[in-house]
């Protein structure tokens, strides 16, 4: 099986910035893309950034182009979002997402971590 585990998140100002971290955990598995996608209240999941396996390519949504990296380090299993100039429409539980790879089975799968809360007061 395979776990993502997110932090990083918490409450800034506006003007603040915030960095998350999501960490795979397992055997038997590599990770093809990741992303980072968050879901405010009373709105739909959306996608926030994605990053190819090696991080060659990424993605960014354009309510975050400009202000937010994606990265990763795949000796760590483990995807970053640095965000910069948080608006409190940035507010939203932040969710990790990994297409991974299982070995054994060779498929892919998509998993989630459990998501951490960003809150951004004006």
């Amino acid at each position: 099986q395979v776990q993502l585990v997110e932090s990083g998140g918490g409450l800034v100002q506006a003007g603040g910035s915030l960095r998350l971290s999501c960490a795979a955990s397992g055997s038997g598995f590599s990770i093809n893309a990741m992303g980072w996608y968050r879901q405010a209240p009373g709105k739909q999941r959306e996608l926030v950034a994605t990053i190819t396996s090696g991080g060659s390519v990424t993605n960014y949504a354009d309510s975050v182009k400009g202000r937010s990296t994606i990265s990763r380090v795949d000796a760590k299993n483990t995807v970053y979002l640095q965000m910069n100039s948080l608006k409190p429409e940035d507010t939203a539980v932040y969710y990790c997402n990994a297409n991974v790879r299982r070995w054994k089975l060779r498929a892919d799968y998509d998993y989630w971590g459990q998501g951490t809360q960003v809150t951004v007061s004006s």
